[in-house]
């Protein structure tokens, strides 16, 4: 007879854990090693901005659009951020058709939030006419292949689509087309504790079985944009701030592999 799904999973968990006694992980990178990396931009022709990032075999498509709204009462002359994930259900079999699941909800806030409060999008540039029109930037996050660590994919793709977006012709008001305003790169990095090890870009499994996991969401001075703490196991405040100083120091790594050099095509 074939074995149970909790069967596997407790052995899959004291396979991990006991490599991370050895001071290993099954796909033989360090602790705080990142798989592969690669960000393509302008891949979508039909959209404002667009990214396509791997973080090893998570793949995740990023699209911006922008369109003419009318502002939110309280910001009459700021433009308007909506970021949404779709989790495709060709990229995981756990991943479900229909409406967005609890899980993608949580992940797009935890991206939108970076964006939001790092201030990253000069949203003043974007009143068309106060309190009548505005442009409204849609952030739309495609998971195409789950293998671990979707956050800090889909964070890091959401800023290159934005700092490639252009912001199209307003024939109307006689405006020419030109890049999104961006005044900042928040980037988010995950980390994870495994029988107390810290570790950073999780795979499935490892994701599966850790204890703890912390997103942090840096700007590009190394301040906090956002957090997201998930898991049962309990942090101490000295386990919080080695974790956020973890988190810090690969942003601004990837921030200058991945981002410094990126520019829009009007």
């Amino acid at each position: 007879m074939p074995m149970s799904n909790e069967v596997i999973s407790a052995l899959k968990k004291d396979f991990i854990h006991n490599l991370v006694v050895e001071g290993k992980r099954s796909d033989g990178r360090g602790f705080f090693e990142t798989r592969d990396i690669s960000v393509k931009t302008h891949v979508i022709s039909k959209a404002e901005g667009s990214a396509y990032v791997k973080f090893g075999e998570t793949k995740v498509l990023v699209g911006i659009k922008l369109q003419k709204g009318t502002p939110f009462p309280d910001d009459p002359d700021k433009g308007i951020i909506m970021t949404g994930m779709e989790m495709n259900p060709l990229a995981s079999p756990d991943f479900e058709p229909g409406p967005p699941k609890e899980e993608s909800i949580e992940m797009s806030r935890i991206v939108d939030r970076g964006i939001r409060e790092s201030k990253s999008i000069v949203l003043e540039d974007l009143c068309i006419k106060e309190g009548e029109s505005v442009w409204m930037v849609f952030v739309d996050i495609s998971v195409l292949n789950d293998a671990g660590n979707i956050v800090d994919a889909s964070c890091l793709g959401a800023i290159s689509a934005l700092m490639t977006t252009t912001v199209p012709e307003d024939v109307a008001n006689g405006t020419p087309a030109r890049p999104l305003p961006m005044r900042d790169m928040p980037v988010g990095v995950t980390v994870v504790s495994i029988g107390g090890q810290l570790m950073l870009d999780p795979i499935l499994d490892e994701e599966m079985v850790c204890g703890t996991k912390l997103t942090v969401i840096t700007n590009k001075e190394g301040a906090l944009s956002g957090m997201q703490k998930s898991g049962s196991e309990a942090l101490t405040p000295e386990k919080v701030f080695e974790m956020v100083n973890l988190g810090r120091e690969k942003a601004a790594e990837l921030r200058e592999r991945y981002l410094f050099n990126l520019s829009v095509r009007c």
